[in-house]
């Protein structure tokens, strides 16, 4: 009997000997759990890295990691104690270890990682590569579809990821982006949310995000929760934290749990649904706690939690890899795999992405091995569209690794705008990926980054004027 592409064999989630490493090794188990504890240990520089690894990374790892936050990175380095764990989770570290292992790869870059010079960043990279600030009905709620619009209530996460896709305004200032800022006071940006939500009728779903709803006062989450609850027409509320994997000790505390039951309760008796929403990217990143964190999500009422990944090259951009995330996450944690997004055009991230044709491969190759309620979608997150399945591309230029992509509704920005349903909207494959045609195609066009992202804003802008 000839074998299967892909092998299923239930495995059992492993919480990693956190005492495995130096800093670490005279932890309790209590205070492992403690939410507090973790976050007063985070590591956000080189310093309190070298105090938790100590000489068992050598002196070339650690100067890769400085290169990167002194010249590439677009996000600060802050790390919990329970995400650093689940990196080489079977061993105590070695520099080339950490160097191959995917959850590093991505909440770690090291200068090593990144394409060579102008390689690192697409000429069309962006930093709010979704332009989801020129969407803002009212600061920090973007309303780009017609039904959903997106809350971002702080600008802070437990954990910062890499590549992240809100890196414009999203965690500390690096030397390579000056990060934005909210100018209003926290309780006036979330009144004005909740005026225009009671104003505006068509919008049934709301996505609570950031930044990290983790790292909000729990009581300032709840009243905005509360808030959503008594305005009749939301009908789905969807809290985003991915610290329910980097953090679990968070979404365990008695305050957050009762609190969220008080919430789900509310929303049970409305009639509306309330999920959470995670992101997680490897399947060693599944713990017990992690398990047990979401399974009390569950417990208090929560309609569903669903986990909301990213394609990343040397992470997870494989079919085995992305299957066995997602059973570890169906199977070990009773988180439903949602979505898989394309990593998004943000500066420095070329090395992580894949091309389209990639990542319609992938949906293709992890077909028929899940629920079908459970298989993820892979999506394409198109500036001024929107989530769109890789397959619904329009039309797809794969030797210069340009997509064309077409919509059936309006963005809050398009409401004048006729010519917007029958436009064709672009987006472009990592030049790393493309074939050598293509790859001499762009390289004579000499396109300057900055000035073609300033000139592709700038033409877009003029045709909604005019």
């Amino acid at each position: 009997m000839l074998e299967q592409p892909y092998d299923y064999t239930a495995r059992e989630l492993v919480e990693p000997d956190w005492r495995r490493l130096p800093g670490f090794a005279d932890v309790t188990a209590d205070e492992w759990r403690s939410a507090q504890w973790q976050r007063a240990h985070c590591v956000k520089n080189l310093r309190q890295l070298r105090g938790v690894y100590g000489d068992t990374l050598d002196e070339s790892f650690y100067a890769d990691v400085q290169a990167d936050q002194s010249g590439r990175a677009t996000m600060s380095l802050l790390l919990p104690p329970q995400m650093l764990n689940t990196m080489v989770p079977d061993a105590v570290p070695t520099a080339a270890a950490m160097l191959a292992d995917p959850v590093r790869r991505y909440m770690l870059p090291a200068a090593s990682d990144r394409l060579p010079g102008a390689a690192a960043s697409h000429p069309y990279a962006a930093r709010d590569s979704l332009h989801e600030h020129e969407m803002w009905a009212v600061e920090g709620l973007t309303h780009r579809y017609p039904t959903k619009v997106l809350a971002e209530l702080l600008s802070t996460c437990p954990q910062y990821c890499g590549h992240c896709t809100r890196m414009d305004l999203v965690g500390n200032s690096t030397p390579a982006v000056a990060k934005l800022r909210f100018e209003l006071k926290p309780v006036d940006r979330q009144a004005a949310m909740l005026a225009y939500l009671r104003a505006t009728p068509g919008v049934r779903d709301v996505v609570v995000s950031g930044g990290d709803v983790a790292n909000l006062p729990f009581a300032s989450l709840e009243a905005f929760v509360g808030g959503l609850l008594e305005i009749e027409s939301v009908r789905d509320i969807r809290l985003a934290s991915k610290a329910l994997m980097g953090l679990p000790q968070h979404w365990l505390q008695d305050d957050v749990v009762a609190g969220l039951g008080r919430l789900a309760a509310t929303a049970r008796a409305r009639g509306v649904s309330l999920a959470v929403h995670t992101h997680v990217n490897a399947a060693q990143s599944v713990t017990p706690l992690v398990a047990e964190a979401a399974r009390t999500v569950l417990a208090a009422g929560v309609r569903d939690v669903r986990n909301q990944g990213v394609l990343l090259r040397g992470v997870n951009a494989t079919a085995p890899a992305l299957l066995d995330l997602c059973f570890a996450l169906l199977d070990g944690a009773g988180i439903t795999p949602y979505y898989f997004y394309m990593c998004d055009m943000v500066p420095s991230a070329e090395h992580w992405r894949v091309s389209l044709a990639q990542a319609q491969t992938l949906q293709h190759d992890i077909m028929g091995y899940l629920p079908g309620f459970a298989t993820p979608r892979i999506v394409c997150d198109v500036p001024y569209v929107g989530k769109r399945w890789v397959h619904q591309v329009a039309e797809y230029d794969r030797e210069r690794g340009i997509s064309y992509w077409t919509k059936n509704y309006r963005t809050g920005i398009e409401v004048g705008d006729e010519a917007a349903l029958d436009r064709r909207y672009t987006y472009y494959d990592p030049i790393a990926t493309l074939p050598p045609g293509g790859r001499a195609w762009w390289r004579d066009r000499g396109v300057d980054p900055v000035a073609a992202d300033r000139a592709a804003g700038a033409s877009r802008l003029a045709s909604l004027v005019d």
